[in-house]
C-alpha cells in the first residue's frame, strides 16, 4: 500500500471511525514497513534515545563517539536524517515522521554499508507504534518532564508511551540488550526495572568532579578524563549517557573521550552564534520549564537578555505562566515574542506567559526578528550581556493560523542582525 493509498483512505474513513481504528491501523503499518524493508535493524546496531529533553544532544554525541570509533553510521532524529556520509536537514517538524521512514532509512544505512544507528524515538512516535519491527540492541532514557499532555491525555499515558519504547526492546532479537537510564531522574528507576533487558543506570557521580559552564565541560568517566566544548551541566548527564551506553557496546573510554571532544557543536542546543561580537549570543531550544531552567542556570555570570516565546499554540497551556516566572528568576532583560501559535491568538498566550510575572515586565514584541534586534542592541548597550534565544532551536518554520508555515531560523537570523546591526 503506498503513501497515495493511504492518503486516500484517512480522507473518505468518518474521523470517529478513523479515530476508534487508528491505533490498529499504524500498528499494522509499523509491521507493514518492517517487512517491506526486509527488517533491515537486523543487521544494524541500533541505539534508541528517548525522553522529554536532551534526545538530540545525545544522539549527536553518541553519533561522535561511533565515528571516532570507525563505524559507519545512521542517525535519524530532529536536526537531520544522517546514512553514511549523506546528511539531511531535517524539514519535517517532527523527530520521526511515519509512512515507513524509519524502515527505509534503515534500508538505506544496510545497503550503504552502515554499522550502526542512532535514532530517536519520540512519545508520539511510540504511540504510533514506530518503534515496532525495530530490534534495537539499547535504549538510553535521558529524563521526563510534563509534556504533550494534551495529546496523551495524562502524564501518566505520557510516561507509558516512552516506557512501551523500554519494554519493545525485551521483544528485540539481539542477544545482548540495554537499557541506559538516568538514575537521578525520578523515572529512572522504571525502565531500569525493564524484565529481560541489562539496566545500566548512570548518574551525575559517574562522571564527578565535573565543571560544567558556558564554555565547556569537564568530567571523569570512570577515571577517563573526558572534555566537551558543549555548555552546561545538561549536557554532562548527555555525554554520561551517551558514555555509558558506548561502554556497554565494547567501545574503549581512549575512543569515547575522543568522540565526545568532536563533538563541538549541536545546533540550536546552546548553540553559539557567532559573528564577531563582543558578547554570547546563544539559540537553544528549551520548551519546558526544566530545559529553560538549565539553559538560564548555564549563563549565570551574566546579565542575561532572554528572548522567548508562546509556548506553541493550542498545547501545554498549563507550562506558559511558569515559563513566565523562569524568565522573571532568571533574567535581567525579558523580550516576549511569537513563535508558533498555530490558530491561537499569539498575543493572548504572550499575556499568558506574562502573567506568570509579579515582579519584572517584559517587553512583548510580535514580529520575531524585531525581537531578537532589540535583544542584540540591548546587548550592546549592556556590560557582561548575554543573549538568550529559546523555544525554536532549529525549528525551520513558524507555525501560523491553518497549517500556514513560514521559514525561519533562529541562528541565521541573528547572525544576519549581528553583522549589520
Amino acid at each position: 500500500m503506498n503513501e497515495r493509498m493511504l492518503r486516500t483512505i484517512e480522507r473518505f474513513v468518518p474521523r470517529k471511525l478513523y479515530r476508534t481504528l487508528q491505533p490498529i491501523y499504524h500498528f499494522l503499518l509499523a509491521w507493514a514497513g518492517a517487512i517491506r524493508y526486509r527488517f533491515p535493524a537486523k543487521h544494524l546496531t541500533v541505539i534508541l534515545i528517548t525522553g522529554t529533553k536532551g534526545k538530540t544532544s545525545t544522539a549527536e554525541i553518541m553519533n561522535g563517539i561511533l565515528e571516532a570509533h570507525g563505524a559507519v553510521t545512521a542517525l535519524l532524529g530532529t536536526l537531520r536524517f544522517k546514512v553514511a556520509d549523506k546528511n539531511e536537514r531535517n524539514m519535517r517538524k517532527m523527530t520521526i515522521p511515519g509512512r515507513f521512514f524509519i524502515q527505509k532509512k534503515l534500508r538505506e544505512a544496510v545497503d550503504a554499508g552502515c554499522t550502526h544507528a542512532v535514532i530517536e524515538m519520540t512519545s508520539e512516535g511510540a504511540k504510533q507504534f514506530r518503534h515496532h519491527g525495530i530490534d534495537a540492541d539499547v535504549l538510553i532514557f535521558t529524563n521526563l518532564a510534563p509534556e504533550h499532555i494534551e495529546s496523551h491525555g495524562s502524564y501518566e499515558a505520557y510516561r507509558d508511551a516512552k516506557l512501551s519504547i523500554a519494554r519493545s526492546l525485551s521483544r528485540s532479537s539481539k542477544p545482548k540488550r540495554y537499557v541506559v537510564a538516568n538514575a537521578d531522574d525520578k523515572e529512572g528507576h522504571l525502565f531500569l526495572a525493564v524484565p529481560g533487558v541489562t539496566p545500566l543506570p548512570y548518574a551525575r557521580k559517574d562522571g564527578e568532579p565535573i565543571e560544567a559552564d558556558d564554555k565547556h565541560i569537564r568530567l571523569s568517566f570512570r577515571g577517563m578524563p573526558m572534555t566537551s566544548a558543549l555548555a552546561g551541566l545538561f549536557n554532562a548527564y548527555n555525554i554520561l549517557g551517551a558514555a555509558t551506553a558506548a561502554e556497554a557496546l565494547g567501545i574503549p573510554l581512549e575512543t569515547i573521550a575522543k568522540g565526545v571532544a568532536a563533538t563541538t557543536r549541536i545546533a540550536g542546543r546552546a548553540e553559539k552564534v557567532d559573528a564577531g561580537q563582543s558578547f554570547p549570543v546563544v539559540v537553544d531550544y528549551a520548551h519546558t520549564p526544566d530545559s529553560l531552567e538549565a539553559l538560564y542556570g548555564a549563563f549565570t555570570p551574566y546579565h542575561k537578555i532572554c528572548v522567548l516565546g508562546n509556548t506553541g499554540g493550542g498545547r501545554d497551556k498549563w507550562k506558559r505562566p511558569v515559563m513566565g516566572s523562569i524568565a522573571e528568576t532568571h533574567c535581567d532583560t525579558i523580550i516576549l515574542t511569537n513563535e508558533d501559535p498555530y490558530d491561537e491568538d499569539p498575543r493572548a498566550i504572550l499575556d499568558e506567559i506574562a502573567g506568570g510575572m509579579h515582579t519584572k515586565t517584559p517587553e512583548i514584541i510580535l514580529d520575531r526578528r524585531e525581537a531578537i534586534a532589540r535583544a542584540i542592541q540591548v546587548a550592546k548597550a549592556t556590560e557582561h550581556a548575554a543573549v538568550l534565544i529559546t523555544g525554536k532551536g532549529t525549528d525551520p518554520y513558524i507555525m501560523g493560523p491553518n497549517g500556514t508555515r513560514t521559514p525561519w531560523d533562529d541562528a541565521t537570523v541573528a547572525r544576519e542582525l549581528l553583522k549589520t546591526n
